[in-house]
């Protein structure tokens, strides 16, 4: 297998350059995110055209599916977007609402080993066909009528984030960016459904997101341990590749297209 890597900007602000091979310094350094990370996810966009036939594959029924809102937090000029920081408030159907604050790329091994220690703190390697990234996330619960609040502008944003997540949002935002200060970017529908395919042994994730537009992004996921990781992605594209799947097609990200849209949008005409 030959491996190809999309060098994302790095901890210490390197600029995004072109698809390039793997070289072996590029290697270890992926490696090395890989070893000193608490989980890896390995994530899959899937082209509009192939949608149907993918999910027929998996044997996906709409019937086990989850309804989410999700919303992002920025300045609508996506200041924190460009300083690598990440808000964001997910209402779920039947559960609890959860919150991330976000920071990537990073570097695991020169993260503070208090916030290593928490259990609301984790650093995964999200990696897709050509391109991987580090990012380290403080998480937290927030009730779903409480984000709704939030939302509208009857609650203040900070309400919703934990002392801890507050804390490493000021670490890391642009001076003088307060929580409360923030744009309501969103919301966007989600479905998400849970399957677990026979032949793999591994559950695979769903997530259709739905935008204002009317354009979609469907996304394929799993989750590894950091030292299965590379097993995992050998498994995951023989099966899928196996079932009729395309591996190769354009790749999209759902926050940097949500950000994108939702930042547009408020823009003045």
């Amino acid at each position: 297998m030959r491996w190809r890597v999309r060098m994302l900007p790095s901890a210490e602000g390197m600029r995004m350059v072109g698809t390039t091979e793997l070289s072996n310094e590029d290697l270890q350094t992926v490696l090395g995110l890989i070893k000193d990370a608490d989980s890896v996810e390995l994530k899959l966009t899937i082209h509009e055209s192939a949608r149907a036939d993918a999910g027929r594959a998996l044997g996906v029924d709409p019937l086990d599916s989850q309804i989410r809102q999700v919303f992002f937090f920025d300045t609508p000029e996506l200041a924190l977007n460009a300083a690598g920081v990440v808000v964001r408030a997910r209402r779920r159907q039947n559960e609890q609402g959860d919150t991330v604050v976000k920071l990537r790329p990073v570097v695991p091994n020169k993260l503070a080993e208090e916030m290593r220690a928490s259990k609301s703190f984790n650093v995964e390697v999200d990696a897709m066909p050509g391109g991987f990234v580090c990012s380290a996330s403080f998480k937290g619960v927030a009730d779903n009528g409480a984000i709704r609040e939030a939302a509208s502008g009857d609650r203040p944003i900070r309400k919703l984030f934990s002392k801890e997540q507050r804390a490493f949002y000021a670490a890391h935002a642009p001076d003088g960016v307060e929580l409360d200060t923030l744009s309501v970017l969103g919301p966007i529908p989600i479905i998400k459904v849970k399957i677990e395919p026979e032949g793999f042994g591994r559950r695979l994730v769903g997530e259709l997101w739905m935008y204002p537009d009317g354009s979609q992004i469907v996304e394929l996921s799993t989750k590894a341990r950091p030292d299965e990781a590379f097993q995992v992605v050998a498994e995951a594209k023989a099966f899928l590749h196996a079932r009729g799947i395309d591996l190769t097609g354009e790749q999209q990200t759902k926050t940097k297209t949500a950000l994108e849209f939702f930042s547009g949008a408020s823009q003045p005409a």
